[in-house]
């Protein structure tokens, strides 16, 4: 056995810290504590789970089921940003997953296929983790850009309606919201890229020093990935809204109220 490999016993030890956070919001009394444990053990559960699958992904590594469980993860991650989003799954499941294959695809073929040459790009090893990365920052960027351009124009309906009366062109009308949306999608990610290194060390840098490889060797993977992941979230951003704005609209440019799943 690798002598830095985690064990059971380590793992339930190290699970003692949560205690200090759990006692924090049981003091501060946030209604949290059920909600956190819950989500603790859904996330022990669902990584257990993937771990068992993904060994078995990798042992077979067929390339076919390499590309079926990408297409499970991005319809997971469609259902999430729907819901977190506070929008109805069944009227924009389709675009939205057609928006996160046409944002992750591109960045996942060059950064396997080009940055790092593998001579098998459809390999588990190298397709299912990084398209996992990418897909996990998107989620974020998703919810954020969906849930704030539907809720502007929820909000500020008058706006878009007077300029629509004005002459304006429906994507012209909505061109305020969108940039609004694209900010605040791309805000987290932009900051994130332009701390990198002084105040984190994020988890493909971590994992390739720890996997022993030289620290330079790791700030160049990390780059690589930095870059994939804004990619992959400004397409996937600006695709969501652009593929589901086509259903959230009427024919004389309405907003649906139908979209939106009740309070």
């Amino acid at each position: 056995m690798d002598d830095n490999a985690i064990t059971p016993v380590g793992l339930a030890l190290g699970s003692l810290m949560l205690l200090i956070p759990l006692s924090i919001l049981l003091w501060t009394r946030t209604g949290l504590v059920r909600e956190t444990l819950l989500a603790l053990v859904r996330m022990i559960v669902q990584l257990l789970f993937v771990g068992l699958y993904l060994g078995w992904i990798f042992q077979i590594n067929n390339p076919l089921l390499n590309i079926f469980w990408l297409l499970v993860m991005a319809a997971v991650a469609d259902g999430t940003i729907l819901r977190r989003s506070g929008l109805r799954l069944r009227r924009l499941a389709a675009d939205l997953f057609a928006a996160l294959v046409i944002g992750v695809v591109p960045p996942l073929v060059i950064f396997i296929g080009l940055i790092l040459s593998v001579d098998d790009p459809l390999h588990a090893r190298f397709m299912i983790p990084v398209g996992g990365m990418v897909l996990g920052n998107c989620l974020r960027a998703n919810v954020v850009g969906l849930r704030s351009f539907f809720q502007s124009i929820r909000q500020r309906e008058k706006s878009y309606l007077y300029m629509l009366a004005a002459g304006a062109s429906q994507w012209e009308a909505l061109r305020p919201f969108l940039r609004e949306s694209l900010r605040e999608a791309f805000s987290p990610t932009i900051a994130t890229i332009a701390t990198v290194g002084l105040v984190s060390l994020p988890g493909m840098m971590t994992g390739v020093i720890l996997a022993g490889r030289e620290p330079m060797q790791a700030i160049l993977y990390q780059i690589a990935i930095m870059m994939a992941i804004f990619t992959g979230t400004a397409a996937t951003v600006l695709a969501a809204i652009k593929l589901t704005a086509r259903k959230a609209f009427t024919a004389d440019g309405l907003l649906r109220r139908d979209i939106f799943k009740p309070v």
